[in-house]
């Protein structure tokens, strides 16, 4: 698993991606992500601020590299969220803000029966020039959706609304 957790001057935490896995922003290759992110399968993480559980079931690949939020992104963010999949595990460690909604699609009567929780995360990812050098980090702001099932378990679902924060980019941030 590629990242490390730090925290900025803010006493915010984002997980820092090492490296770019996924090239591309106007083609993303989702079926190669979808299988890097299947080593996740089975694995359970802790969230720290929480204590929550959050399992990693069979369907979280699928659903990550073939959600209908997934094929309608295009550029900074399609190559953001593929790159993403690296530190799923340190991104559900550091999330926040837990919220609660309730299920209202039939077709998840089973596998979220209980309803849904979001939580915030946060990533960065390195920028290179054209001659591959490092110039920054780009920082990105997530949510994770988590389907609290009939098993009373809590599984990551997805990872969507994932917007680029503005401002200055960060050189500041350890890169390795």
């Amino acid at each position: 698993m590629q990242g490390k957790i730090i925290k900025l001057l803010d006493n915010k935490k984002i997980v820092v991606i090492d490296k770019v896995i996924f090239q591309g922003r106007q083609h993303i290759d989702w079926d190669n992500v979808e299988l890097f992110i299947k080593q996740y399968v089975g694995m359970v993480v802790n969230i720290a601020e929480t204590g929550d559980k959050i399992h990693i079931g069979k369907d979280f690949p699928d659903e990550y590299a073939n959600s209908n939020y997934s094929m309608g992104l295009r550029g900074t963010v399609a190559k953001a969220k593929a790159n993403a999949a690296q530190s799923i595990c340190k991104m559900i460690e550091i999330a926040s803000n837990k919220r609660y909604r309730e299920n209202l699609k039939i077709k998840h009567i089973k596998n979220a029966e209980y309803g849904w929780y979001r939580y915030d995360t946060r990533f960065a990812m390195p920028v290179y020039d054209d001659k591959g050098k490092f110039e920054r980090y780009n920082s990105f702001r997530a949510e994770l959706l988590i389907r609290h099932a009939s098993d009373c378990k809590l599984y990551l679902y997805d990872v969507v609304n994932i917007k680029k924060e503005t401002g200055t980019p960060h050189k500041q941030l350890p890169y390795g």
